[in-house]
């Protein structure tokens, strides 16, 4: 039997991919809360400024990439980089499928405040089928989407000989997951592969590689550059969360004051916040499955953000988690299927697939948890 169980101080769970938890029961990401309150930053921010100024451009090119939705971290970062550090940076964005009006707003919005940008749009066939190829074999309803915004953004570095790219929070250090770049301001191709793409990069190109339809061209944006043209000018990948203590509150206060950024009125289905993750109709179904998949959702990663920045107690935490997290995006299934061209029988299939058996039951044709939040339990 395996035990399920949350940390002791926020709400994450045992589920959570590479999470590890302490002798006291809390988690990896909280315990990085605790380490980010005697790291000296001082030091970490002359390791930027070193970083800044190896690559810093003396003929006025761009000298750093910065991908960007018109979301607030993508906006937070590329503000400090211009307007503290005296970087000329680019911004990118890869256009999701899907995309929604307030974040078409916020990104336009985020240019007109006084950026370069560059936006990519994926030949829409090869997209679409990754898409639905991740969420049928992965679990993952915008898998191409997600390989773009790497393989596009870095493609885009390597044609116009940008030697840095600068990525906002490590996700897995911040909310629990690998820590083995907790103390490494770099890291590589192979890295994202291996723990952004879950493993599963090369299998979803290889099935699209099937398709009579699609040829190696069709595909060069979900491709990474080959080793000796990342090496040849140097590329560098980092997250600026290694550079200074994250808080994507903070983030969302600057971007909305600089750079435009404005919330959705009508709130999310799947949280209480309502001022990131915007740009996309796919959000809420990722974040539906990944409560499936592990027994939480978008809300659980929400409050242990405010718990860990103080601002939250645990059992409101749990009292919220209990009225959003079980999300299920009723009023989109019918977008979903005629995106991924499925009918309701075929989309529910790939639902009960990837569901947790363990954690929960079907009523009523509706997957509903067996646990009650913050209470372990053996399966």
């Amino acid at each position: 039997m395996q035990e399920i169980f949350w940390c002791n101080n926020c709400l994450n769970m045992s589920t959570r991919p590479r999470i590890t938890f302490d002798s006291r029961g809390w988690c990896n990401a909280c315990q990085w809360a605790e380490e980010k309150k005697i790291i000296d930053w001082k030091i970490r921010e002359k390791e930027l400024v070193k970083l800044l100024d190896k690559h810093r451009s003396k003929t006025g090119n761009f000298d750093c990439i910065v991908p960007v939705s018109g979301g607030k971290d993508g906006s937070y970062v590329a503000y400090n980089l211009k307007h503290k550090y005296g970087m000329n940076p680019l911004t990118v964005t890869v256009r999701p499928a899907l995309a929604l009006d307030v974040g078409d707003i916020n990104l336009i919005n985020f240019i007109q405040s006084g950026y370069n940008h560059i936006q990519i749009s994926c030949n829409p066939l090869v997209l679409d089928r990754l898409n639905k190829y991740g969420f049928t074999a992965k679990g993952f309803p915008y898998y191409g989407w997600l390989i773009a915004i790497k393989t596009a953004v870095i493609r885009t570095a390597a044609n116009f000989k940008i030697p840095l790219i600068f990525y906002g929070e490590d996700g897995e250090i911040e909310y629990g997951g690998s820590t083995e770049t907790k103390n490494k301001a770099l890291y590589d191709v192979e890295y994202m592969k291996r723990v952004y793409f879950e493993g599963g990069y090369e299998h979803v190109l290889d099935r699209i590689k099937k398709d009579e339809d699609i040829n190696e061209s069709d595909l060069l944006l979900f491709q990474f550059p080959k080793d000796d043209e990342i090496s040849k000018i140097g590329l560098s990948f980092t997250h600026w969360s290694y550079f200074e203590p994250w808080d994507s509150y903070r983030n969302y206060v600057v971007a909305k004051e600089f750079c435009g950024l404005t919330e959705k009125e009508d709130g999310n289905r799947d949280t209480f916040t309502n001022f990131a993750q915007n740009d996309q109709a796919l959000v809420p179904l990722h974040q539906y499955m990944k409560y499936l998949k592990f027994g939480f959702g978008r809300t659980t990663q929400d409050v242990d953000i405010d718990i860990r920045r103080g601002s939250m107690s645990r059992e409101q935490a749990v009292n919220l988690v209990k009225i959003y997290d079980n999300a299920y995006p009723a009023d989109l299934i019918e977008t979903y299927l005629e995106y991924y061209d499925m009918t309701k029988k075929e989309f529910d299939s790939v639902l009960d697939t990837f569901v947790s058996k363990g954690l929960f039951e079907k009523i009523e044709g509706i997957w509903q948890p067996k646990f009650e939040v913050g209470e372990s339990f053996f399966i």
